[in-house]
């Protein structure tokens, strides 16, 4: 995961998807509050960065959180200053307000699936939210529901907590607030995917403080923090086909790519027509969201 070097810019930390950089010292931005976040075209899964890139990745994500943020500025502020980034990184970069970040991810459900099926089928509720029975893989829910997380460190899993415990950690103000802002956020971005005839069936958000007011930080509605799913094929009581890392997913879950989940080697390269299937699935989420074609 090496990163690459930026005039001006100091490297800072690499995520399994995105490097950040700090203003370097004597350069025009040093002192301002703000840092470079730039999307790479790395891809995870099973907690794993895997060797293979998909090409133009980056670019779709930060193309995609732009649109996004420019579609809920009325809902709450972000955090990005300007897309004026280093030639190296354009088009994946964005410059960004620096935020104190609040220790918790901001999750709001439509519809249940992964973790929060598996919740409900122990307990008939996710996140110490009741649902009603009878409900299955797909399943719309009547009303969002909030159903934060703990955020992991690098090749960690996220924890589902409660709202309790979130107000525990941050204020019961403050919790108060990011679940409205959470579910609000949702309630836009879900009738503005299904009028474009996809189903937002959850995301997660994060969001920071600056200067005392709540921003709305990170990538936002993007296939890596979403599970987006095709209308004309949603059908409750399966899995769904989805917009995001799906064939890379299945082809590593297969025999085809001779790797064991559960022990203990790296996933394997990927092969060249799960990388342009994955690729073109990014991009058809971009252009069917936003209406714009994608030129890379």
């Amino acid at each position: 995961m090496n990163a690459v070097e930026l005039a001006g810019w100091t490297h800072r930390y690499s995520g399994k998807v995105r490097d950040l950089y700090e203003p370097a010292e004597g350069s025009d931005r040093a002192g301002d509050g703000t840092v470079l976040v730039v999307a790479s075209d790395r891809i995870s899964a099973y907690d794993h960065v895997l060797p293979t890139p998909i090409p133009d990745k980056g670019k779709v994500l930060t193309a995609l959180s732009l649109w996004w943020f420019e579609q809920l500025t009325d809902l709450v502020p972000h955090h990005v200053v300007s897309t004026d980034v280093p030639a190296a990184v354009a088009g994946r970069a964005m410059v960004c307000r620096r935020l104190e970040m609040f220790p918790v991810e901001c999750v709001a459900r439509g519809y249940l699936t992964g973790s929060g099926l598996v919740e409900y089928r122990r307990s008939s509720s996710v996140c110490g939210v009741p649902l009603p029975p009878g409900l299955v893989d797909g399943s719309r829910l009547d009303e969002p529901v909030f159903t934060p997380a703990t955020k992991a460190e690098l090749g960690e899993h996220d924890e589902n907590v409660t709202f309790e415990q979130v107000a525990a950690t941050v204020g019961a103000d403050a919790a108060a607030g990011l679940r409205e802002l959470t579910l609000a956020v949702y309630r836009r971005a879900e009738s503005i995917a299904r009028d474009r005839g996809i189903v937002l069936a959850d995301t997660k958000l994060e969001f920071g403080r600056a200067d005392g007011v709540t921003v709305l930080g990170d990538e936002v509605l993007t296939p890596d923090s979403s599970r987006f799913w095709p209308a004309e094929t949603w059908e409750p009581g399966r899995a769904q086909p989805s917009f995001d890392k799906q064939f890379v997913r299945d082809w590593l879950t297969s025999p085809a790519s001779g790797w064991d989940r559960a022990g203990a080697e790296v996933p394997p390269e990927l092969p060249a027509d799960v990388v342009e299937r994955t690729r073109s699935r990014y991009v058809e989420a971009y252009e069917r969201l936003t209406g714009r074609s994608f030129t890379g």
